[in-house]
This record gives C-alpha cells, structure tokens and sequence, in this order.
C-alpha cells in the first residue's frame, strides 16, 4: 500500500502538466489567427458582405406546358381466320417481334386444294372448247366467201368461238379464286410489329363467316401519345397570341415534344407533335392533341401513362430570374437590385409565367443590371453597401463544398495522433 501511493500523486502531477501544454498551444494558435483581424479592425472599416447575385440576360423563353397523355400503338391488327377448317399448326412465339408477311398459322388446306383442282380442270375443258369453236370460225372463213357455207352458219360459228373465249376467262377466275383460298389456309401477319399471345390452339375450329381472332399484333415503333389540353387552356392562349403578348413557336423544334415518364425521369427520345384537334370533346370539355414519340429499344409500352411537356408559344425579350430571388406579395412582386456603387435598392417586376425552378420576368428590369438571390439576412443586420458575386446553383455549389468536406478527416489525423500519446506515457510512468 506504501509503493502505491507515490505512483498515484505521479499521474495526478504529470496530467495537469500536459493539459496545461495543450492549453498553451492552443492560445498561441488562436493568438496568432486573431492579430491579423485585429490589426485589419485597426486599419479601417471592415468590407463590405457579399451577396450572390444573377446578371440579367433578356432572351427568348419558350413556354413549355406539361399536360397528361397516354400512349397507344401506331398500328394495331387483328389477326382473324379467313378460312374455315381446323388449326393445325401454331408457327410463332407469343410476345415476339414478327414482320409482315411471316407466316403465323397453318390452317387445314385439303378442301381448298380440292377446289382448286376442280377449278384448272374447268378451265382446262373450257380452253378445250375454245380450240374447237376457233378452229370451227378459221374453216367456215374462206367458204363463206365461195358461198359454200351460209352467212348464218358463219356467224353461229363466231359465237360459238366467243362464248367458249367467255367460259375459259370464268374458268380462269374460278380458279384463281380457288388459289386466293387455299392462301387464306395459310395465315400470314398483316403488318410488322410485336404479337400478342394466341387467342386459339392447335384442333380448334376456325370460322371465315365468323371471322375468328386469331391473335394481334401491335407496332410499338414509334408509339402515338394522345395528349389532352383544357379549352379554357387553349382559348387562353389563343387570345394572349392574337394579342401579341405571346408569339407561337417557331424553328425546327418548335413541334418536339419531350416525355415525362411516370416516376418523373425524361425520356431519352424526344418527340414530334403531329396535330391538334379541331373541336373539343363535350363530354369532358378537351381538346385532343398527337405526338409521334420514338420507341426503338421497346421501353414505352401502350397504354402507359405519361406527361407531354408541349412547347406552344414564346416570350420574346424576358428574363429568367431563381424564384428565391423574388418577393412576392399582395401588391405585386419585387426583387433587390445591386448598383454598380454595391447600393441595393427594391425594383418592381412583372412576372409573366414560370418555366421550371425559375420566374419568367417581363417587366422592369434592364440588360446587364445585377439581381440579388441571396444574402438578405445581411442586409437585415444593417448592411447599406454589400459586394455582388456570381450566384451558383445549390447543385454545383454542393458538389464544390464535397471536395474541401472529404479532406477534414486527414488533415486532423496528426492532431489526433500526436495528443494520444500524452495518456499512454503516463500509464506507463
């Protein structure tokens, strides 16, 4: 119990002596970054607070509206027998791409090809008797003209000759007709597309009075969205066109239209407005509009629910200006000007729309003239004269503010690693 003690008063002695270094340390750091401010608090004035702010560039804004649609294949056919008999054979995969003119189904063709033999046997016989009944005119030709053969006789002849001319061009079509059904035994795909599954199996019985549905094949690419827009929406626009606050698009994409799928993402393929309708649906009080959107990987599927983000008209000379930069009140709206001397001043705005996170602004602001979007706590503390500096988005800023953020850690490693020791040496004393 007598060694213990001394060792006890030991570390209780040498604790208080290396805190107290640290203590000092700290001082003099902290007494070394304050002489610079204070001699600068000596100097003069402190400088003025910056505010970010924006630069106005007037320009032409097109107005985008994003209005509900779905999606519907451009082509749609229903595959139906035209021929009855017994399915025998399936000759596609359900759900597969197939192409115009791929064979789908085999129907049972022997009584088509029965018929179709009758048929050239017909025609066969009929080409028979053609033979005879001109031959019959070729002889009676030159005796007529001798008076050997009587005029009546010649011309029973002749028409014999074109009655037997009559029944080969029927027997001809016959069997034409006969070959026209044997090729209906043989169901091909009426357009490129993707088929659905099989309506019927192999044995069942298909009709051609009935029109029995086969299957149905849908062409996906490109996919047709019909859009819906309010008539109060377009009756607004029209009046703001004629007008002349607004000027209908124009340029190459001034038809595009861009595609908002359902969890908000844009789709990569941009599409072409194809018409508006000219009247509006009484039922729902909508006018209808069509866009052709691409689809060559086969993402859109038809009856999909989506957002069309229409392009309609534009604003010429307006402003884009960050929403938090605006005030906007019962009186009107204003935002905070920066003079060229840092004086800040209010101005009042006219705001003709919104186009994503931002104002459309129409009135009262001039080119090149400088518009706080933050730095408005300053202000309130007092500030007459602040110091203007190019406002970034939060999304740049944060991905500036990550980098400096990441380095924290390795820089107070030392620190860390240099006051750990302190403890161990006097466990060790």
């Amino acid at each position: 119990m007598q060694t213990s003690a001394p060792r006890r008063s030991m570390a209780f002695r040498l604790v208080p002596l290396g805190t107290s270094v640290l203590l000092a340390a700290l001082l003099a750091a902290c007494g070394d970054k304050q002489q610079p401010a204070a001699g600068g608090a000596g100097g003069g004035a402190p400088p003025p607070p910056e505010v970010a702010v924006v630069t106005v560039q007037p320009g032409t804004v097109k107005l985008s509206t994003e209005l509900p649609g779905r999606l519907e294949p451009s082509r749609v056919a229903q595959v139906r027998a035209r021929a009855t008999g017994i399915l025998n054979k399936r000759v596609f995969t359900e759900g597969s791409d197939v192409r115009a003119g791929q064979v789908l189904y085999q129907i049972e063709s022997a009584p088509y090809q029965a018929t179709q033999q009758s048929a050239q046997a017909q025609l066969a016989q009929a080409q028979a008797q053609m033979a005879n009944a001109s031959a019959m005119v070729t002889r009676y030709r030159p005796l007529v003209a001798a008076n050997a053969v009587s005029k009546q006789e010649f011309d029973a002849a002749v028409a014999a000759e074109k009655a037997a001319q009559a029944q080969v061009a029927a027997a001809r079509a016959a069997v034409r007709t006969a070959d026209i059904s044997l090729g209906y035994a043989t169901v091909t795909a009426p357009i490129s597309g993707r088929i659905g599954r099989s309506l019927v199996t192999e044995g069942a019985l298909v009709s051609a009075t009935e029109g029995t549905q086969l299957a149905t094949i849908q062409q996906i690419n490109p996919l047709y969205l019909n859009i819906t827009q309010s008539a109060a929406e377009v009756l607004k626009l029209r009046e703001a066109l004629q007008a002349g606050k607004l000027a209908r698009a124009s340029g190459a994409e001034a038809a595009r239209v861009q595609v908002l799928l359902e969890n908000g993402q844009v789709y990569g393929q941009p599409a072409r407005l194809l018409f508006t309708d000219l009247s509006v649906d009484p039922t729902t009080g909508q006018v209808n509009l069509r866009a052709e959107v691409p689809n060559p990987g086969g993402l859109l599927m038809p009856g999909m629910y989506v957002r069309a983000r229409v392009e309609q008209a534009e604003i010429a000379n307006a402003i884009l200006l960050p929403q938090q930069a605006v005030t906007r009140g019962t009186q009107g709206d204003s935002v905070m000007v920066v003079a060229p001397d840092g004086a800040v001043a209010p101005r009042p705005i006219k705001i003709g729309g919104q186009k994503g996170q931002d104002w459309i602004v129409t009135e009262g602001l001039k080119p090149g003239e400088q518009v706080m979007v933050e730095g408005a706590m300053k202000l309130m503390m007092g500030a007459k004269v602040v110091k203007p500096v190019p406002w970034v988005p939060k999304t740049a800023s944060a991905q500036a503010q990550q980098a400096p953020a990441a380095t924290k850690p390795v820089a107070s490693a030392p620190a860390a690693a240099a006051s750990a020791p302190a403890p161990a040496s006097a466990a060790s004393n």
